[in-house]
């Protein structure tokens, strides 16, 4: 970062380095605006620093370990596998910090000064840092959010985490009580039974992952209790008590009733509030709501020339999402013209947990709110010839169209490398394909995205393989 102890005038300031505001200030600079990005901590935010990057390269190193659990299965065998999990976490670390140079490097290309320091709105376009105040015509609030806290659940960095702790353990616990069951929860799941770590999930509402079509989340249920998961849904967390080694959660479950549970290591994973205190929003009388700050549909706030984007602008809390919505605001402030913005119910949804889940658009229960004549297909990735050639059949693809106009109201996916499938549907919502024409659609054989074509072809009335 550089340290700029000047003040100065911008065509738009950035607030947050993180996915939406890096993306923010290289396209304003793209355009020919003068940018300045003013960022507290490293660049590349939560997300690539202790968030979407370093957890996916922790579970990349549970994919091994499950891989080598299935040597035998294809004719291969092992004297003895030896562990390290400091060696994982270096990994994972690393790859963080070549990311965070890497967006260094692309604030200079484009010419975008970086300030750094905590950003304060004085005024409308008036953003202090430190003791320097700089002026900006634009200015975008791009500060993410943090992990919600639990009434009477104190994370302490040892037995209590967050998932900040999670990415970066000591040692590898013999036992994990996760607190919460959406994306962040279900991953370190996954990842530290894939580990070896005896793990048990809580979950308020009446399924885990909530937000998911009820199909998924009841797939995934089972597939984590046959890994030997232990899940309580309609449960909370009502006490907790750290020891010398361990930890005790008391879980009361709906009807009242109330159990005990010992463990090594408890993970909050309760979901995330936005980083909008001591901003200065108050005194410019911007409205906030629910942790996040309130826009509209072209990321304005209440407050003339001020901006909202990403995690602190609310749900769905996504990286790409975050920076979707720093390029329609950057070009919608500089005048671009066919600028569109974003429907927020058809942002692709990635879990990358052991099955890895995969959505866009509407459940079946919110199409079917809507009162419109569904077309509902179904394929199950045991008839897959890529699925069972790689051995791992378990998931299926649902699609979900309306029957009148043919247009896709829904995908949910379920299995192997169904992050890497679902833009599919993301580039067909937005062609404004129907159900007939990805039927028409040739897909490459064998390949697990087969599974997609062959959902539309079921919900047409037409599936040739099943």
């Amino acid at each position: 970062m550089v340290d700029n102890n000047s003040s100065g005038k911008y065509d738009l300031l950035v607030i947050g380095g993180g996915p939406g505001g890096y993306v923010a200030a290289i396209r304003g600079a793209q355009l020919g605006l003068r940018v300045a990005l003013v960022e507290r901590d490293a660049l590349g935010g939560i997300c690539l620093n202790w968030g979407c990057i370093p957890t996916k390269a922790m579970l990349h190193g549970a994919d091994v370990a499950h891989t080598l659990g299935e040597l035998d299965k294809y004719g291969f065998s092992s004297a003895s596998v030896e562990f390290d999990i400091t060696k994982l976490v270096e990994f994972s670390r690393g790859v963080s910090a070549r990311l965070s140079g890497g967006i260094g490097y692309l604030m200079k290309k484009n010419g975008v000064e970086v300030i750094e320091g905590t950003a304060t709105l004085v005024d409308k376009g008036v953003v202090a840092v430190g003791s320097d105040e700089y002026r900006a015509d634009h200015v975008i609030i791009a500060t993410g959010a943090r992990p919600r806290s639990i009434p009477g659940v104190t994370p302490d960095g040892d037995r209590v985490w967050t998932y900040f702790d999670a990415l970066v353990p000591k040692e590898l616990p013999a036992s994990l009580l996760v607190i919460g069951s959406g994306a962040i929860g279900v991953e370190f799941a996954s990842l530290y039974r894939d580990l070896g770590t005896e793990v048990t999930i809580v979950e308020a509402a009446p399924r885990v992952m909530p937000v998911e079509d009820d199909e998924v989340s009841g797939f995934v249920r089972k597939q984590f209790e046959k890994r030997g998961i232990t899940i309580h849904t309609a449960a909370t967390v009502s006490e907790v008590k750290v020891g010398a080694d361990s930890v005790t959660v008391t879980v009361t479950e709906s009807t009242g009733n109330a159990h005990q549970v010992t463990v090594d290591r408890v993970l909050v994973a309760a979901g995330i509030t936005g980083n909008i205190e001591g901003l200065g929003l108050e005194e410019l009388g911007i409205e906030t709501a629910r942790g996040a700050i309130v826009t509209d549909q072209w990321c304005r706030t209440s407050a003339f020339g001020i901006y909202a984007i990403g995690d602190v602008a609310g749900a769905p809390c996504l990286a790409h999402k975050a920076s979707h919505e720093a390029v329609l605001c950057v070009e919608k402030l500089a005048g671009v013209d066919g600028v569109h913005p974003l429907d927020r119910d058809y942002v692709p949804g990635c879990t990358y947990a052991r099955p890895q889940v995969a959505s866009l658009g509407l459940t079946e229960k919110e199409a079917t709110a809507t009162g419109r004549r569904l077309r509902v297909g179904h394929f199950d990735l045991q008839a897959s010839g890529k699925a069972l050639a790689i051995g791992a059949a378990e998931g299926f693809v649902k699609t979900i169209f309306d029957d009148d106009t043919g247009e896709l109201l829904g995908a949910h996916m379920v299995g192997p490398d169904v992050t890497e499938q679902i833009q599919g549907f993301g580039i067909a919502r937005s062609l404004e394909a129907t159900g007939d024409d990805l039927a028409a659609v040739v897909f490459a054989h064998p390949t697990l995205s087969e599974a997609m074509h062959e959902s539309v072809l079921s919900a047409l009335g037409r599936p040739l393989n099943a």
